[in-house]
């Protein structure tokens, strides 16, 4: 029995097929009633609700907490959705006897100084490592995969043969399904008190070899790659903002770390290969990803 957060999100979804797949049960927190799912125990509920908690943890032998805020309006907003819902569902964790507890980060805890985001997931970090649990934290790259929403300007762009980029840095990617295998294995199999940086196994990729590699997915032959300068993103944020709102993709904390000229995972905190390794090379993931697009008319 695997209790998991975020199970109605990107990562979370994938997560709960492949458990499925593997024959587990889940019991997955939801804000909304959800249509009933063979396997899968929808608890209703939140991250400041202890009783919803109590309930999603019980008689689980895992827990695997995906949810987390990526957007909010202010400090108070990060603080509560990644720090103070981490707090409560480690405790609901440590109340239901459930020792083995896996977290999902980000890369960006690793430069908490660049965004309120970043130093939210750190914080974050510092209440599971500071726990008595079992815990292992596995902070992801750029995920990417069918379901995926917040790459998909960069697909749209790139039909049209145009990519706005960051200022010139270096990134790392992974597929969601790779990244839910590892995740499904360190809650079924167990892992080390740890903090792993999960990416495709390369050495990373430039922005514009990245945006490149999009452009062909998209079936496009040539992509124009322009760097943007930070002080030009802060701008195309604010517009951002005032055009999409609470759906904003680009958003001033954002820009704080997407400036950053390295995202790539450090291949000294990579998983051990005889625990996982990434199995979608990153150009056929990103193809999966445009036919996804294509078929939900999201191109």
């Amino acid at each position: 029995m695997l209790a998991i957060t975020g199970g109605t999100g990107f990562v979370g979804g994938h997560l709960i097929d492949q458990a499925l797949a593997a024959g587990h049960h889940v019991r997955a927190l939801t804000r909304r009633a959800r249509p009933p799912r063979d396997g899968v125990a929808w608890v209703e509920g939140s991250l400041e609700r202890p009783d919803s908690l109590a309930e999603l943890v019980d008689s689980a032998d895992a827990v695997i907490h995906v949810a987390g805020v990526v957007s909010a309006p202010d400090r108070a907003g990060f603080a509560a959705g990644n720090i103070d819902g981490t707090r409560a569902i480690a405790a609901a964790a440590r109340g239901g006897g459930v020792q083995r507890f896996i977290h999902v980060s980000s890369l960006a805890a690793r430069e908490p100084g660049l965004s309120l985001y970043g130093w939210s997931k750190r914080e974050a970090e510092r209440v599971v490592e500071t726990s008595d649990l079992a815990w292992t934290i596995v902070r992801p790259t750029g995920v990417y995969g069918p379901g995926d929403t917040e790459m998909r300007d960069m697909f749209r762009m790139a039909r049209f043969g145009l990519a706005l980029l960051p200022p010139r840095g270096r990134v790392s990617v992974v597929a969601v399904e790779d990244l839910a295998r590892l995740l499904l294995t360190l809650a079924v199999e167990g892992g080390p008190r740890t903090v792993f940086e999960v990416d495709d196994g390369s050495d990373g990729y430039s922005h514009t070899a990245l945006a490149r590699m999009i452009g062909a997915a998209v079936g496009r032959g040539h992509v124009l790659a322009l760097p943007l300068p930070r002080a030009i993103l802060g701008v195309g944020a604010r517009i951002d903002q005032l055009l999409r709102g609470a759906g904003a993709k680009l958003t001033p904390d954002r820009v704080g770390y997407l400036s950053h000229p390295d995202w790539t995972a450090d291949p000294g905190r990579r998983p051990p290969p005889s625990l996982w390794s990434p199995a979608i090379p990153t150009p056929d993931g990103l193809a999966a990803t445009a036919r996804w697009y294509r078929a939900h008319g999201l191109l």
